[in-house]
């Protein structure tokens, strides 16, 4: 027994030994932090005195904590296999009313970004998925519709002017700098990836997600309640979204009517290009928090090139594209784990 034991060892030991390269295996597990490495890298060869800067590095993951937190919320809807258009729209609402409940209301801003996140936020993504559950229609369908429906609200409850005035106190705190060094949104955005990062991990209802992304058929047959996770996912990105909300409105000290306009493009972008598969089922959330990362430098290092942001439009395409394009020909033989 013992001399078959080392037998087995030693032909372990020679499989792993001769495997060969794949290229998919290695996109499956590198390809985010290989992308981020290789734009970090150009753009610190183009730009070296002023990108490679600790001060700069800093505003790029500043400027990125909304995209990503747009892109977390983003996760759970194509995690199961859809999609979410609305989640600019929730952005751009969930600040508009909470800058209101403070300005003209003047309800204390931690009332005030409460009612913003949980009613503005967390509730209208529970009705995307409520109306995804009741008509079968595609979430694309349905979050095309909410994504303008919510865009005019915003224009209506703000009669197209930006909410000035917001108290100094909220701005200074949420969009301010911890202890004077780390910028807050940055450590919203952490938190929040840290959490649902367990979430996913850790309990059975992450765990469903996955098995109802990658086949809900199976996934009900298996006892799992399918519209009752799809609320909860759609839930979460409304969430996630009305989060970046106040992180605008704080940053700015206002809230902007067009704020958020074609942000959605960019969630997406932070999702696929952070390894998510867009036929569901696989994914992970610290790949999306590098996905949105990836999209801060790129538009940072493309501004201080002096690009125009036509081509920087060029150049989001094209990496979603190639990223899309990668997952449908590697994705087959990707295990998420």
């Amino acid at each position: 027994h013992r001399r078959n034991d080392l037998k087995r060892e030693e032909r372990k030991w020679t499989t792993k030994q001769t495997k060969k390269f794949s290229f998919g295996e290695y996109w499956d597990r590198y390809s985010t932090i290989t992308i981020l490495a290789l734009m970090v890298a150009v753009f610190g060869v183009l730009r070296p005195a002023s990108f490679l800067t600790g001060g700069n590095l800093v505003k790029v993951m500043e400027q990125s904590s909304i995209t990503i937190l747009l892109g977390l919320g983003e996760f759970f809807a194509i995690l199961l296999g859809g999609i979410d258009l609305s989640v600019s729209s929730i952005m751009a609402l969930s600040g508009a009313l909470t800058a209101q409940l403070m300005v003209n209301m003047g309800l204390h801003p931690v009332v005030a970004v409460l009612l913003g996140i949980v009613v503005f936020g967390t509730l209208i993504g529970m009705v995307n998925g409520l109306l995804v559950t009741a008509t079968g229609l595609p979430p694309f369908i349905i979050t095309l519709g909410t994504q303008a429906i919510l865009r005019s609200l915003v224009y209506i409850v703000t009669d197209a002017r930006a909410v000035s005035g917001l108290p100094a106190a909220f701005s200074k705190t949420v969009g301010g700098k911890l202890g004077g060094i780390v910028p807050v949104p940055i450590v919203v955005a952490l938190i929040t990836a840290i959490i649902l990062t367990f979430f996913t991990a850790k309990s059975q209802s992450g765990r469903n997600l996955y098995a109802l992304g990658g086949n809900s058929q199976s996934a009900w047959y298996a006892g799992i309640a399918v519209k009752k996770h799809t609320i909860l996912a759609f839930a979460i990105s409304g969430l996630c979204a009305s989060l970046a909300g106040m992180v605008n409105i704080a940053r700015l000290a206002a809230a902007e009517p067009n704020a958020g306009t074609g942000y959605e493009t960019y969630a997406i972008e932070a999702v696929i290009i952070g390894g998510a598969s867009f036929f569901g089922g696989i994914g992970k959330i610290p790949k999306v928090v590098i996905g949105g990362l990836i999209i801060g430098v790129i538009n940072n290092g493309l501004n201080m090139v002096g690009v125009s942001s036509y081509y920087q439009q060029l150049a989001m395409g094209c990496l979603l594209i190639l990223a899309v394009t990668l997952d449908r020909f590697f994705g087959a033989s990707r295990k998420n784990g």
